[in-house]
């Protein structure tokens, strides 16, 4: 524990230069006076490290030193390349580059840790689209990813929902996220930061550059973002019943939230074997199409809106299909 959090120590004041004792204590997640023993027992080891006392002070490796420790374990060498996305990667324009990191660590890890990293990468692979979506094309995303990294507004034509379809915008990008294979991008316009799907955008300019807020959280903002789009989606419940296929079949077709509700509500089979629960509702459109992807194997108890919804959808097919 200690030698793993003295390698920590090093690393930090080797990536962030000079820091105080409060601030490793507060990184570490240990008390000042450690941090003072931990320092003098890297001294004793030969590192160039030194100290100032004084609202300027802090702690400081000599410049120019730079150590080829990298302090992995073999889990955190497997788990670094579980975390490599070839995919996505590409699409952001550094497939080469990711790749070429990757040799570079590899050649830098010991050898029962490269054996073991390589070994991850040859027996797991991380495919993120879902299977019944298309991968799609986001032309615009190398041009974006461009501007986000540098901190340039664009001026784009972007393709909405609701009309006008086509409008223009001035964005000020914060960041990019992708979500189930698809690329969001997470933007200032005007008073508000929005977020806006990237195939969508049919057409980008660079403009001026920006200040990008300091204290903007990217991981925080789409954690609430999610949270607030799940909370508008769900505007009701609806009780439905499955047949026992359909309830081996539901949690390949449904959101995990969808299956989860189902699931904690969901009472015992009565004779005929079917299970009945209840599910978060979006909309009676919205819904109908999506319960009619089990057939048979479902029938919508509440609310009435819905069944009439499933009843006209079913009757509409049945003039098609039995003419």
């Amino acid at each position: 524990m200690r030698a793993s959090r003295l390698v920590s120590m090093l690393l930090l004041l080797q990536a962030r230069g000079r820091m105080t004792a409060r601030e490793l204590a507060e990184e570490l997640e240990v008390s000042v006076r450690t941090i003072y023993r931990d320092a003098e027992s890297l001294h004793a080891a030969g590192i160039p490290l030194y100290g100032d006392a004084g609202p300027a002070g802090g702690y400081q490796l000599l410049d120019g030193y730079r150590t080829r420790l990298t302090g992995l374990t073999a889990e955190e060498a497997e788990t670094l390349f579980l975390t490599g996305l070839p995919g996505p990667a590409a699409e952001l324009g550094l497939g080469q580059v990711a790749g070429a990191a990757q040799l570079k660590v590899l050649a830098a890890m010991p050898a029962e840790l490269r054996e073991r990293a390589g070994r991850i990468a040859a027996r797991f692979h991380l495919d993120a689209p879902g299977w019944y979506s298309d991968a799609e094309e986001t032309p615009h995303l190398a041009a974006v990813a461009e501007a986000v990294w540098t901190q340039r507004a664009l001026r784009v034509r972007y393709r909405r929902w609701r009309e006008p379809r086509d409008v223009e915008r001035t964005l000020y990008p914060y960041g990019l996220v992708l979500k189930a294979g698809r690329w969001y991008l997470v933007a200032g316009s005007g008073e508000r930061i929005a977020t806006y799907r990237v195939n969508q955008i049919l057409d980008s300019t660079e403009g001026d550059s920006f200040d990008r807020p300091a204290d903007f959280d990217l991981a925080a903002y789409w954690s609430s973002y999610r949270a607030d789009f799940l909370a508008r989606r769900q505007r009701g419940e609806a009780v439905i019943r499955l047949s026992p296929s359909g309830v081996e079949r539901f949690p390949d077709n449904y959101a995990a939230d969808v299956v989860k509700a189902f699931a904690e509500s969901a009472g015992e089979p009565g004779e005929d074997g079917w299970v009945t629960g209840t599910i978060p509702m979006e909309s009676a459109e919205h819904s109908a199409g999506e319960l009619l992807r089990l057939g048979p194997d479902v029938e919508v108890l509440e609310p009435a809106e819905l069944r009439a919804r499933i009843t006209d959808l079913v009757n509409g097919l049945s003039r098609i299909y039995a003419g």
